[in-house]
């Protein structure tokens, strides 16, 4: 075991760099790809890295998320989730939410808003090319696209986001537990009120139909709804603005693969895949499961009782599965990153996502094939001390 004089190793080694993987932590966990480690807020727990043990902790049952809620939890995050987040649910409970609120992101639902994407992304870009190079690409379109996408599938207004931007930023802090756990209740006040307001006058939006259902079976509490509504928010404003930025920063600084893809559009949704295994959009490692029984996991036992946490970026470099890990290849063999999860807590908005993310690269690639970054990539700052890894400006010349 890997351990200072003091016990276990504290995770994470050190802080992130740009998009990296660290690579003391690559280095330690090619040995020993279960280790024992210290996190950042309640104790100790396992930290597993191979991609088949990542998955079997995502989907085995034997591994349980309810059983992680409460602030003596060891965990990477400053603030766990609450109990009526449906990330924090196990089945049945889980299963009853989730088939509830599944059907707008189905295939289907989600190439249904392609339109509207495509609609908002040429308004932003139009405007962004009439204003002139250079621009900051995260204010012309990262963020206003899945900001505006995901407000209107909820029916949250879009004039209130400057808002509830200041409140999702405050909630996946990494180091602040008392800011994480105020913003939430900012966010969790506003939400009531909007489920509020739908309960009183239905809308054609998802809390609007969710709000509006009365049949006792499948009715879902306020708390849930909140949940819910919080839940969705935060990863389809923060991850998938994040993720869109991150991939044009990829991409800019190594140009080949940018002129790959305006040669070569149709590359663009294996490109969205083989970027999403590449970029390790979490800055440490996902959320804590308990073990129900002892578990082993490459030759390790997880005890009964232990807390697990996947490091999803290191599993989608595992060399068993995927060749050349390190290098970003759009011709690469199907595989299964696991960027989005895996099992019943697979991201519920992962289709959404996905289509955002191709809608905007296609757009770009069509529309400016000559863009390139105004600064050299070193001189780009990075958020720290966040969830979620992203630039602070992304500068764009064409």
């Amino acid at each position: 075991m890997t351990a200072t004089n003091d016990g276990p190793r504290a995770y994470p080694f050190g802080p992130t760099h740009r998009l990296d993987i660290d690579p003391e932590l690559a280095a330690v966990c090619g040995r020993q790809p279960v280790l024992r480690v210290r996190l950042p807020f309640g104790g100790d727990g396992w930290l597993v890295t191979r991609h088949a043990d990542v998955r079997t902790v995502l989907a085995d049952p034997r591994f349980s998320r309810a059983e992680a809620v409460g602030d003596h939890v060891p965990r990477t995050v400053s603030a766990g989730l609450p109990r009526t987040s449906m990330l924090s649910m196990d089945p049945p409970e889980h299963t009853r939410l989730r088939r509830r609120v599944a059907n707008p992101f189905t295939v289907r639902r989600v190439e249904a808003l392609r339109p509207r994407a495509q609609e908002i992304v040429d308004d932003l870009l139009d405007a962004m090319i009439d204003t002139g190079s250079p621009a900051d690409l995260t204010k012309a379109l990262t963020w206003p696209l899945p900001v505006t996408m995901i407000c209107e599938l909820l029916g949250v207004p879009v004039a209130d986001r400057d808002r509830f931007n200041s409140w999702v930023d405050g909630l996946l802090t990494l180091s602040d537990p008392e800011l994480s756990a105020r913003d939430r209740g900012h966010l969790n006040d506003y939400l009531a009120g909007l489920v509020a307001e739908r309960r009183e006058n239905p809308t054609p939006d998802l809390l609007g139909e969710l709000a509006a259902v009365e049949d006792e079976e499948s009715r879902l509490t306020e708390e849930e709804l909140v949940g819910l509504g919080v839940s969705l928010l935060s990863a389809g404003q923060e991850a998938t603005a994040n993720q869109i930025g991150n991939f044009v920063y990829t991409l800019l600084s190594q140009p080949e693969l940018w002129r790959e893809l305006v040669a070569d559009p149709g590359l663009i949704p294996d490109a969205v895949e083989e970027l999403s295994r590449f970029i390790p959009i979490s800055a440490t490692a996902g959320f804590t499961r308990i073990a129900l029984e002892d578990v082993e996991l490459s030759g390790q036992t997880i005890r009964a009782g232990d807390a697990v946490v996947a490091e999803l970026g290191l599993a989608n470099r595992d060399p068993e599965v995927f060749k050349e890990p390190d290098l970003i290849d759009f011709h690469r063999p199907s595989a299964p990153h696991v960027t989005f999860g895996h099992g019943i807590h697979h991201c519920l908005g992962a289709q959404l996502a996905r289509m955002e993310l191709r809608t905007a690269i296609d757009s770009l690639v069509r529309r400016l094939p000559n863009l390139r970054l105004a600064v050299e990539p070193e001189r780009i700052n990075w958020r720290t001390e966040r969830l979620i890894r992203g630039a602070e400006a992304l500068p764009v010349a064409w």
